[in-house]
């Protein structure tokens, strides 16, 4: 298998600046987006790249959406950072990298995103590869005024300043013992590398944005969720982790049925089964193999 140090990683800056991206493979191949999940960075790609952008030749850039790693923040202190607005970090992207379509590598919130852009926008998604998630986080329609006004009364408050540590391994003991998901330590230390930043005195804070940590005024209903995903026409490869966050709960095998085109491998690991160590070579190879004749690389 590929090190993931094989593939020399760049650092790329992205619609006027306001877009960070890592990038693995040579510049003249065929490019592939990488879109993370909530609260992560680009270097949730930073052991799957590799690997891909070798064994597929591909460049694989993967973006840091904006509040997240070393992008920019929303300018405006109420503004939300809702589902839909992600997308446009993608289509900034594209836009950057004079591409008039592409493949989206979805992980978690990251595939969400990439699924709302192939059901809105057709012909600009040629592909994709989703990495435990599918669809988006749904309210049903009956809380419709509950969430709006969680979501107002989160955003009137002032946003906390995110919390010092002492160095990066007490910042990454803090994201293992925090996690909305279970993650090690080896695992989490790529993304909290990338999101942190050293304080005057000496400390180190997380770069993320606090709103991120706030409710959304509005979401989807299921049933918007399930005819988003039913309006996907391009293929859809799912790799889910055995111990990952959709497996057969009810949601999960909706969001599948209502898939046209869609194909599911399970393999060994967590909802970052493609960033753990002893996980991502299985990750890798299921995404080589359902590349299949090389569709969907040009």
């Amino acid at each position: 298998m590929v090190d993931a140090g094989a593939t020399d990683v760049t650092s790329l800056s992205l619609a006027e600046g306001r877009i960070a991206a890592l990038a693995w493979g040579r510049e003249q191949a065929p490019v592939w987006l990488g879109l993370h999940g909530w609260l992560d960075n680009a270097a949730s790609f930073s052991r799957l790249g590799p690997q891909l952008a070798e064994r597929l030749d591909i460049r694989l850039v993967a973006l840091d959406f904006r509040g997240h790693g070393l992008s920019a923040a929303n300018a405006v202190a109420t503004d939300d950072y809702a589902i839909w607005d992600y997308g446009h970090d993608v289509l900034d992207a594209m836009d950057a990298l004079a591409l008039d379509d592409a493949v989206l590598v979805g992980h978690s919130m990251g595939a969400a995103v990439a699924c709302l852009l192939a059901a809105a926008l057709p012909e600009k998604i040629r592909r994709l590869v989703l990495i435990d998630g599918l669809g988006m986080l749904s309210t049903a329609v009956e809380d419709t005024a509950s969430q709006l006004r969680r979501g107002f009364l989160a955003h009137r408050l002032r946003s906390s300043r995110m919390p010092g540590y002492a160095d990066v391994t007490s910042a990454v003991a803090a994201r293992v013992a925090g996690g909305v998901t279970p993650i090690d330590a080896d695992t989490a230390a790529p993304l909290v590398e990338r999101n942190s930043r050293r304080l005057e005195d000496g400390r180190v804070t997380l770069r993320t944005d606090s709103r991120l940590l706030k409710p959304s005024p509005v979401r989807f209903t299921p049933e918007q969720v399930l005819a988003l995903l039913a309006d996907i026409r391009c293929p859809v490869q799912l790799v889910e982790g055995e111990q990952g966050i959709l497996g057969e709960r009810a949601f999960a095998a909706k969001a599948r049925a209502a898939v046209p085109n869609l194909t599911r491998q399970v393999v060994p690991g967590g909802h970052h089964l493609h960033l753990e160590r002893d996980r991502v070579n299985a990750v890798a190879d299921a995404v080589v193999n359902g590349c299949a004749a090389g569709q969907a690389l040009r």
